[in-house]
């Protein structure tokens, strides 16, 4: 085996998994940021799938044409200090389309797809790198990384997770009703428990943090405490 694949397959990974709304995202930049390790989005990686899907014209029933187009997509994103992201597709910045809700709603589409989880499992793996990897999304601690040295599982209300939603959304000067955004995440809560490949749950291992009535600043602090024990790899 060379050393750089013992590197590889030695890089600790911290996973932070849970649903819609529940704080993963930003928690898993300032993260990765502030250790300075390699972040993995896979919520955005699905995003993606499920905007270019829709720009390409291809069918969310036609499981080998969604998968084939995966083979072909070029998905670059990165952690900032402040916890914002850069998402490009194909040289293209995309990370304020794919944060709509009817995006979100193609990404859940996209994911219960299993040719389409198929041939983004091991593009998800190569993000395992020196000096570590933190990774975020719903099944990171369960299937993707499931030999992760520390496994978070956040959670929330889904009253709270609309709230924040409907803030993000007002804040950009979007017209949402936060009725119908509890509606949508009900919904992707239910599809994404329930999925047949990969349904959204905590790793038997994974420590739970509720964040309905805790700052993300609190959480990070958290997730860091815990993490301290973790030692990088180095990435000569």
């Amino acid at each position: 085996m060379s050393t750089a694949t013992e590197q590889k397959m030695n890089a600790p990974v911290i996973t932070i998994d849970g649903p819609s709304g529940a704080g993963k995202g930003t928690v898993s930049h300032l993260v990765a940021s502030r250790i300075g390790w390699h972040l993995l989005d896979s919520g955005a990686l699905y995003r993606v799938v499920g905007l270019a899907a829709l720009q390409r014209g291809v069918a969310f029933d036609d499981d080998d044409a969604l998968a084939e187009m995966v083979a072909d997509l070029t998905i670059k994103f990165v952690a900032t200090p402040g916890g914002q992201e850069q998402i490009e597709l194909d040289g293209h910045d995309v990370a304020s389309k794919i944060r709509t809700e009817h995006c979100g709603n193609l990404a859940s589409k996209v994911a219960a797809v299993p040719a389409v989880r198929a041939a983004l499992v091991v593009a998800q793996r190569d993000f395992r790198k020196a000096p570590g990897l933190v990774a975020d999304g719903r099944d990171m601690g369960t299937v993707i990384f499931p030999d992760a040295e520390l496994k978070i599982f956040l959670t929330a209300s889904a009253a709270e997770r609309a709230q924040r939603r409907y803030k993000q959304l007002i804040d950009k000067g979007l017209d949402v009703s936060l009725a119908t955004l509890l509606e949508d995440i009900a919904e992707r809560d239910h599809r994404d428990a329930n999925r047949e490949v990969a349904p959204l749950r905590p790793a038997p291992d994974a420590m739970m943090l509720d964040t309905t009535s805790t700052s993300i600043d609190d959480v990070v602090a958290q997730v860091l405490e815990l993490a301290a024990h973790l030692r990088p790899v180095d990435d000569d």
